[in-house]
């Protein structure tokens, strides 16, 4: 028997509203809307290898509305991944299960990206539409021609992530990046109509898109709306115009149907309404066996491509892959250990966002992977160098993106980057703005993808811009995200140092805090050693015999060294610890913490921003010298003395608690 459409399209739908219903909880409203555009998009359109999910010419496709999880699953399961079973379907939203809330990125499962924080997966889709720009460029359209494909909702079009990411993608002018729009006009709240009056068409217009709308439950209207996306010179929103909960009596086109189980009753009502005359989870062996056909279809496409790039450019895999990466990177050691000779003979004094981007200018000469990029602030930031070469609509032979006033954009689009393959990318804002970055910060480090953030003008250094731009609790915020690695070199050597370390970590994104200010050189001694590995190293000693341990990092850990010589003059000995990298620090074993913070001795931290990451090498025993309060409007060493920042005023405070 011929199965039909509607046949396929319902296989979704109700294997999402039974796996919903087993959870008691979880979003039947958007799969059951979404089903009919899915089916279409996945039978004749997009182009996926369920038996080699990293296909490098795949195409990309982002389930943005990550609430509406089970449609991802069901597609997946049905289509013959591996990765997702029947079993696995059953245990949706239960512990270890795969089959999480809100789909959660698995190298190979055919999960492109994590998704669920509204807007994050349409951003995300920016970042590969740029990354496969990039290779096609590198390799030939005949090599990399691939698209990405995006479900977006209500909710992910009013984040304002979503205007940020698609500006761009109009202005760069991403012909491969095709976002439908599940226009059902239901929100969790109600009707889209309590908050939103926005004319869609002409906004997206006026980014650059091409405009497209539907009904999303015409399988032939949907389909020549695709292969009209396919062929514009633009970026494409089809507006799907869609019921959500399509096929239940009495919860379609309702808010009630949005984020909760149908209930047995109203699911036995959709069943006959749509005369699925199945148990739960039973799929028909002829409609599985359908959607499995779909799912075949994409061997034969990987292999036919397999023999062009045999053709073309069979170096084009290796490149990708992270074995290719890791090569460069084994040239890395050597070209550290030669900057790090060099500026030793030099000892330069400067901010360390100056020597980021000497770092920057060095490590880019010999990996290519490196895309860079700024919030608009590429000459604070200094994540320009002389080997950047911009990237703009009508050239993609780059490795530089200005990305405009969009921190959050930016981040989320560097995730998306990452998520492509084969790249590396930087990019840069000043700290205080690392807030605008957090949501995708934070999926960075849940993905754990090798991104690396810059972020300049690190303290109340930065001077007279006043406390609005002056970072006081962020570095304490971005130490509190788990698989997050914050640095905060105190000099060229450590910057370098740093640079290296994130570079290598292949599971951790990096957070480099840079100072505006200069500093001096302190590097004691040049060696190959990687200082900064361990997370904190004892900088000097004045004496062996000596009961005081004073900590710090970047910028001031100039200033414990003045204050270690002031206490000298006093016959007071002590030892300077420089901390750029608390999370690696207590990564190490008890031995070594212990032999670089005494905990019998008196422990003083400095840093100049909020106390409350350093209060656990304290013990309650020592001091934490910081700032717990907005700063000031004035220039960086009135600033400094006003908050008690001086070598004379800390001196005092060690000299008296010594005496109590």
């Amino acid at each position: 028997m011929t199965v039909n459409f509607n046949q396929l399209s319902n296989a979704i739908r109700f294997l999402s509203i039974d796996a919903v219903q087993k959870a008691n909880s979880g979003h039947p409203g958007m799969p059951m809307g979404m089903s009919d555009v899915a089916t279409v998009l996945f039978k004749y359109h997009l182009r996926f290898n369920p038996k080699n999910p990293e296909w490098i010419n795949r195409d990309r496709f982002i389930l943005s509305a990550g609430h509406g999880s089970m449609l991802l699953y069901s597609l997946l399961y049905l289509c013959g991944y591996k990765s997702i079973s029947l079993e696995n379907i059953k245990n949706f939203r239960q512990l270890n299960s795969i089959c999480a809330g809100h789909p959660e990125y698995k190298k190979g499962s055919g999960i492109e990206t994590t998704t669920g924080p509204l807007g994050q997966g349409l951003a995300n889709g920016v970042g590969m539409a740029i990354a496969e720009e990039i290779y096609r460029k590198k390799f030939g359209s005949a090599v990399i021609n691939n698209r990405t494909f995006i479900f977006a909702s209500d909710g992910d079009l009013m984040e304002g992530i979503s205007h940020e990411a698609m500006s761009l993608a109009g202005h760069l002018k991403l012909k491969n990046l095709i976002v439908f729009f599940d226009n059902n006009k239901i929100s969790i709240d109600g009707s889209t109509s309590l908050s939103v009056s926005d004319n869609y068409k002409k906004r997206f217009e006026s980014y650059g898109w091409s405009f497209i709308e539907v009904n999303g439950h015409n399988e032939k209207q949907i389909s020549k709306a695709i292969t009209k996306a396919c062929k514009s010179v633009k970026p494409t929103i089809i507006s799907c115009k869609t019921i959500i909960g399509y096929g239940s009596p009495n919860k379609s086109g309702k808010a009630s149907s949005h984020g909760s189980p149908l209930g047995n009753e109203e699911i036995a009502l959709v069943r006959k309404k749509l005369k699925w005359n199945n148990h739960p989870f039973e799929i028909p062996k002829d409609i599985l066996d359908e959607w499995r056909k779909i799912g075949d279809k994409g061997d034969l496409l990987e292999k036919k491509w397999q023999e062009v790039i045999n053709r073309k450019n069979s170096k084009i895999q290796s490149y990708i892959s992270n074995d290719y990466i890791n090569s460069d990177l084994e040239k890395l050691n050597y070209l550290i250990e030669k900057e790090k000779t060099k500026y030793f003979d030099i000892k330069p004094s400067q901010a360390t966002r100056q020597c980021s981007m000497s770092s920057i200018e060095s490590i880019s000469s010999i990996l290519p992977q490196l895309i860079g990029g700024s919030a608009d602030l590429s000459g604070s930031n200094n994540t320009k160098t002389s080997n950047s070469k911009i990237i703009n609509s009508k050239n993609f032979d780059g490795n530089y993106i200005h990305y405009g006033v969009r921190e959050h954009g930016m981040s989320a689009i560097m995730n998306g980057l990452a998520l492509y393959g084969g790249l590396i990318p930087y990019g840069g804002t000043f700290l205080i703005f690392s807030d605008y970055s957090k949501p995708s910060i934070r999926l960075s480090a849940l993905m754990g993808l090798k991104v690396i953030y810059i972020f300049s003008h690190d303290s109340i250094g930065l001077g007279e811009d006043g406390p609005t731009h002056q970072p006081i609790e962020q570095l304490t915020g971005l130490r509190a995200i788990p698989n997050l690695n914050v640095f905060r070199p105190a000099d060229m050597n450590e910057t370098l140092e740093c640079w290296e370390l994130a570079l290598k970590n292949h599971n951790t994104p990096s957070a480099i805090a840079l100072s505006r200010q200069k500093v001096p050189y302190i590097n004691q001694n040049n060696t190959k050693e990687n200082k900064c590995e361990k997370g904190a190293y004892v900088v000097k000693i004045t004496s062996h015999e000596n009961n005081l341990t004073i900590i710090a990092s970047g910028t001031e850990v100039e200033l414990a060294l003045r204050v270690q010589e002031k206490l000298k003059e006093n016959n007071i000995h002590s030892k300077v610890v420089s901390m750029p990298c608390m999370e690696l620090f207590d990564k190490q074993p008890d031995v070594y913490r212990k032999d670089i913070i005494d905990e019998n001795s008196l422990i003083i931290t400095i840093e100049a921003g909020s106390t409350l990451s350093w209060k656990k090498y304290i013990k309650n025993k020592g001091i934490n010298i910081g700032i717990d309060q907005f700063g000031e409007s004035a220039p960086y060493k009135d600033i400094y003395s006003h908050y008690g920042l001086s070598e004379d005023k800390i001196t005092d405070i060690i000299q008296k608690k010594l005496r109590e």
